[in-house]
């Protein structure tokens, strides 16, 4: 099925379950819908071959219905057959009715109201499959490839029984893949809305130039405290942290923010880093679960400073804020941190001596109190001397508070960001990313 056709069928399925749906409330019901939906081919890659070839088509539909004062939440995947899928809708609604009856009053319901209406469509250019799989592994040749591609339609809806009607829909894929030489692996991805054979050449060249470099002897690096250069993929990885919790409202007013300090201006990052929720990059909807626009940008922290903190209708009502259209969860959907002066030519030299980061993993809190993060480094991570790089070091575990190593310790910023692609597919494939230069930061201290 052609993306075209998948989303005529799926805006037409949707109108036709919102109108059965609606026209059976009482006085006193109101319901808001979310549609998940997505037409997807998946390809998995092993030693630069076709292992597994899927095709997903799905349509999973949220359904919140509220009456009295209580809000009870269903969740069904849809058939795409109207008649079959009306009927599961009738089930659910007088489950809901049922359930409503035992449960108490939510104290800080948001009730269903009428946000407007929005439509945002990104197209994209992907390639057929037997075109796709030719340009991959042909380039690829001689190389040891694993890697998962994903691509093809996502779209996001919501409407609810007061008129509401958003709808995002965008197409694009992404291709995470690794390139071994034995026991070591350099990591990348290559994601776009069309394929280009002359980017894709030249993500791949930079992938076989750090294999290259992983063939050099074994740096056995120390515990210690090492000036580091953090690739975009990793600075990106780090400050992820910042979607548990940080900058959440909710988790600040019951104090487990990690960036409580921060909030309260106890504390102070570094006047390089301004970070934003920007949704100019077409990554992911403006619009939350309840339907809520948020702004187009909105600055979470402006030169080492708090401006924002992402607040949900639900915790503006129980805490006596301003909402901001913040998703329920109140994480960032649209990370983006503005770019520094640090030229991509000058990065060595600035470093001059210590650790090249590619990829970090196995990221968590390790205090949340001090907003100490742990994790490892992995994938074609170099020991650097006099600006150049020796040779791959041992995986290491690091231990850092947010504070230090985003504060007095951040060095300096690169001058090109770039995109880090949501890759996900738990249950379905979700939009989202951030986006975020490279980062050299001091004595950044690793424990074993």
């Amino acid at each position: 099925m052609s993306a075209r056709d998948f989303s005529t069928q799926t805006s037409a399925l949707l109108d036709t379950l919102c109108e059965h749906l609606f026209s059976r409330l009482q006085t006193g019901e109101d319901v808001n819908v979310n549609l998940d939906a997505e037409e997807t081919l998946y390809l998995r890659f092993n030693n630069n071959r076709i292992r597994q070839n899927t095709d997903v088509t799905q349509r999973v539909l949220d359904i919140r219905y509220q009456a009295n004062g209580r809000t009870i939440d269903h969740g069904i995947t849809l058939s795409g057959q109207i008649d079959v899928d009306c009927r599961s809708m009738d089930v659910i609604l007088e489950r809901c009715r049922h359930d409503a009856t035992v449960l108490p009053q939510d104290p800080f319901q948001v009730p269903v109201q009428n946000h407007g209406s929005s439509r945002e469509i990104f197209k994209g250019q992907l390639l057929a499959p037997a075109a796709l799989i030719a340009a991959i592994v042909e380039p690829a040749g001689g190389c040891d490839l694993v890697g998962f591609y994903a691509g093809g339609l996502v779209i996001s809806a919501n409407r609810n029984s007061q008129g509401q009607n958003h709808w995002f829909e965008t197409e694009n894929f992404f291709f995470v893949y690794s390139l071994y030489s034995g026991p070591q692996a350099v990591k990348s991805v290559y994601a776009a809305s069309s394929w280009n054979a002359h980017d894709w050449a030249a993500n791949l060249a930079r992938s076989k130039a750090s294999l290259e470099l992983l063939k050099r002897p074994l740096q056995q690096v120390q515990p210690g405290a090492y000036r580091s250069y953090f690739a975009p993929a990793a600075f990106a990885d780090l400050l992820g942290m910042m979607s548990w919790g940080a900058l959440s409202a909710a988790a600040w007013k019951q104090g487990r923010s990690p960036f409580k300090k921060l909030i309260e201006k106890e504390m102070q990052l570094s006047p390089l880093l301004s970070v934003a929720e920007n949704f100019s990059m077409g990554l992911t909807p403006r619009f939350n679960d309840v339907g809520e626009v948020a702004p187009q940008s909105l600055d979470l922290i402006e030169a080492g400073s708090l401006r924002n903190l992402l607040i949900s209708s639900r915790s503006a009502k129980e805490y006596g804020l301003q909402a901001n259209g913040a998703s329920g969860y109140e994480s960032p959907r649209a990370l983006d941190v503005a770019p520094g002066t640090l030229a991509d030519q000058d990065m060595l030299g600035a470093l001059g001596r210590g650790l090249y980061l590619s990829n970090l993993h196995y990221l968590n809190w390790s205090d949340p109190v001090s907003a100490r993060v742990t994790g490892m480094t992995r994938y074609a991570c170099f020991w650097v001397e006099g600006g150049e790089i020796i040779g791959p070091i041992n995986n290491l575990r690091w231990d850092e508070s947010l504070y230090n190593a985003l504060g007095p310790q951040l060095l300096a910023l690169g001058s090109q960001a770039e995109i880090s692609p949501e890759v996900g597919t738990y249950s379905k494939r979700s939009p989202g990313g951030s986006r975020a230069p490279g980062a050299l930061i001091d004595a950044f201290q690793f424990t074993l």
